[in-house]
């Protein structure tokens, strides 16, 4: 046991996965929540998807005071087995095992939960869990569409219920020292952010027909997605790339650093978006882009770029993935780990580094930043904290990644209503603003 009683250290764990593959507000404005807990009052959390970020996500609540890992849910029975004996064996806590989160929605016992699905479950499940009495923290992207996320924030104004995006990095000390020195002017006015995704990963295959393997509930997997037969290679991973369940690698990973420069930028909603790209480095059933550039232009002369090589791994600044921010007297860089700035000289003016590390782009993710994003979330239902990442921020910035995957599939270039995030006299691709669904799953508010 470590000093908290919890099990083995966060540090060991955070370590086994990876070698497995497996305050200040900042300008954010404060929620106020109707049904703050007592002092010492207990949150039961249920963790919902436990293939990858759920792994992350069971640390996170075990590590966090106040909280009991007290359910798991999966629709594979094999994955749910072993996040159960993750749960015992490395936190000595035994959470009960369920396979339709519905259940979850209709016990009264279950506090909060938080979302590691595929990603067209983001939504439909929040919905249903704010709707049903239960704060929420859910991995990005917060939405498979853009429609979706504009109801999330109305449910969070119709429920008063927290709801927090996984961008961890948010609540990273070193990025929030960084998004301050920038407000303060360490590089001057800040006009531009450079954000990167760089990995190596190979081809997928063709799909093929298969029959759907006795140890998964495929019904439920598909949920709210226009239900489609089972394939033999999108379980559990490669649905990413796939347009029915993923919104590809810019919403997969783009999400978090393009966040982190709107955030040190302090931009909204951009006036002009352009993509370009393709599925470049292999030809098989990937649907989306392994190779994408978007920017994103702003009102007050700004702007953010996104490269994103899914298949190519070549790094900048010795990074597989970060954000720089260029201003009139120098340039910031930020990752999960730590900041540096430079003047325009090239001399280095300061350095802060993560007390711990977090993984940057393996599929768990896990580090430090989760738990104290975790903190936060709790923090906010407890005591009424400002939130790092409140809804209606995390929607702006999943929205930049919708619009670069909409402008990619609309001839490159959209305008955008930079009071809204609306797209303007594109009738096409205003089409994908929302999606169609499977007859009686709609989200709703």
């Amino acid at each position: 046991m470590d000093e908290t009683g919890k099990g083995k250290t966060r540090r060991d764990f955070i370590k086994k996965l990876a070698l497995g593959g497996a305050g200040f507000s900042l300008g954010l404005s404060a929620k106020s929540y109707g049904n703050i807990l007592g002092s010492n009052e207990q949150l039961n959390v249920a963790v919902m998807g436990l293939n990858g970020r759920g792994k992350a996500h069971m640390r996170a609540v075990q590590d966090t005071e106040y909280m009991n890992l007290s359910y798991l849910c999966d629709v594979d029975s094999r994955v749910l087995q072993e996040a159960a004996a993750i749960a015992n064996d490395d936190f000595g806590v035994q959470p009960e095992t369920v396979t339709d989160f519905r259940k979850l929605l209709e016990n009264d016992d279950v506090d909060a939960i938080t979302i590691a699905t595929p990603d067209h479950w983001h939504a439909p499940m929040t919905l249903m869990a704010v709707d049903a009495g239960k704060h929420v923290y859910v991995e990005k992207p917060c939405s498979h569409n853009p429609r979706e996320g504009e109801l999330l924030i109305e449910a969070q104004e119709k429920y008063g219920k927290v709801i927090q995006m996984g961008n961890q990095q948010r609540s990273g000390p070193t990025s929030i020292q960084a998004v301050k020195d920038i407000r303060e002017g360490i590089i001057g006015r800040a006009y531009f952010g450079k954000a990167w995704y760089s990995n190596s990963r190979g081809p997928i295959g063709d799909a093929k027909s298969a029959p759907v393997p006795s140890y998964l509930d495929w019904e439920l997997w598909q949920g709210p997605a226009p239900h489609q037969e089972y394939e033999d290679i999108w379980v559990h991973y490669n649905w990413h790339w796939h347009w029915n369940w993923g919104t590809g690698e810019i919403n997969n990973n783009g999400t978090h650093e393009i966040d982190i420069c709107r955030w040190a930028l302090g931009v909204d909603y951009p006036t002009k978006v352009t993509s370009a790209g393709g599925r470049y480095h292999y030809d098989d059933a990937w649907q989306f882009y392994d190779t994408q550039d978007a920017s994103f232009e702003f009102e007050g002369d700004k702007m953010i770029t996104w490269e994103g090589k899914s298949c190519n791994p070549f790094e900048y600044h010795d990074r597989g993935r970060g954000a720089t921010i260029h201003g009139t007297e120098g340039t910031v860089l930020m990752d999960r780990n730590g900041y540096m700035a430079w003047d325009l000289d090239g001399n280095m003016i300061k350095e802060m580094k993560e007390d711990e590390k977090s993984a940057t782009t393996d599929t768990v993710g896990a580090g430090n930043l989760d738990l104290l994003h975790m903190q936060n979330f709790v923090a906010a239902i407890r005591t009424g904290e400002e939130q790092h990442s409140p809804i209606d921020e995390g929607h702006k910035s999943n929205l930049l990644c919708h619009l670069g995957n909409i402008a990619q599939e609309n001839g490159g270039s959209l305008q955008v209503n930079p009071k809204t995030g609306k797209i303007i006299d594109n009738p096409e691709a205003m089409k994908m603003w929302s999606r169609e669904y499977e007859s009686g799953w709609k989200p709703t508010v």
